[in-house]
């Protein structure tokens, strides 16, 4: 070991995979191979807390695959808060096998996270559907009736039908087995993997309303109530996708 540069180790280290694979490194007396080691420790460590976290996000599908349903959907929805756009779901049925180390709820995810996880899930998944339901539609059923109205879009564009059907923190009523999980993004694999793909899209169209309706920093704020929103909005007043049954918007049309 000592006959190879520190360059040499480096490059072999970052190929290491177990604690075991470490010993003969740490034999080597160079100060700068044992803080190669170190980084090397680190990063197992971090990758063996990744799979426990991936581990105990599959207890749900697990448990219903041992009931003896194969096909479990997971669904989730982003956009019931922000006072402009549309509230958007998504479904998403995984492989057995399905494995993305470091998927969790799409809040807790960075934008370029969300952007490489939700090509992987569209790549892996055996199905998956988006339901999208207006700002008007929101207006006129309420956000709690449209939020069950994408979910259950979603739902209807899988091309394959669900036995069973995992959705986060309300109940659907949309197929016979379902089961209502309270923070389900941040327990199932499945309904995380929809938490991703429904808010990479949300995201996708608020950037394309920005273009269209700037000023009200919707690139950014995703139509949520910032105070460059409400400046934009006391300024220039609501535009067409804003959601006249919120407060404050609904106070310009008193």
């Amino acid at each position: 070991m000592q006959k190879l540069s520190i360059a040499d180790v480096k490059s072999l280290l970052e190929k290491v995979q177990t604690e075991d694979e470490l010993l003969l490194f740490r034999e080597d007396s160079r100060k700068g191979v044992a803080k190669l080691v170190v980084a090397t420790e680190k990063r197992l460590e971090k990758q063996k807390k990744l799979q426990e976290q991936f581990e105990e996000m599959k207890a749900y599908e697990l448990f219903y695959r041992e009931q003896g349903y194969l096909q479990i959907a997971g669904v989730d929805e982003v956009g019931r808060g922000p006072l402009a756009g549309p509230v958007v779901a998504a479904a998403v049925i995984l492989k057995e096998d399905f494995e993305l180390l470091g998927m969790n709820d799409s809040k807790q995810l960075s934008e370029a996270k969300r952007l490489f996880y939700s090509e992987e899930i569209k790549k892996q998944a055996v199905s998956y559907g988006i339901g999208v339901v207006s700002h008007e539609v929101i207006d006129e059923i309420n956000i709690y009736e449209a939020t069950k109205c994408a979910m259950k879009e979603a739902l209807d564009q899988l091309s394959v039908i669900p036995d069973y059907t995992l959705i986060d923190a309300m109940p659907l009523g949309h197929f016979e087995n379902e089961c209502s999980i309270i923070k389900g993004d941040a327990k199932s694999i499945s309904i995380a993997a929809a938490s991703i793909l429904a808010k990479v899209e949300r995201d996708r169209m608020m950037c394309e309303f920005a273009e269209l309706y700037p000023g009200y920093d919707f690139q950014n704020n995703m139509g949520y109530g910032t105070k460059k929103h409400l400046e934009g909005l006391e300024k220039l007043g609501p535009c067409p996708i804003h959601r006249v049954s919120f407060a404050p918007v609904k106070s310009f049309f008193v």
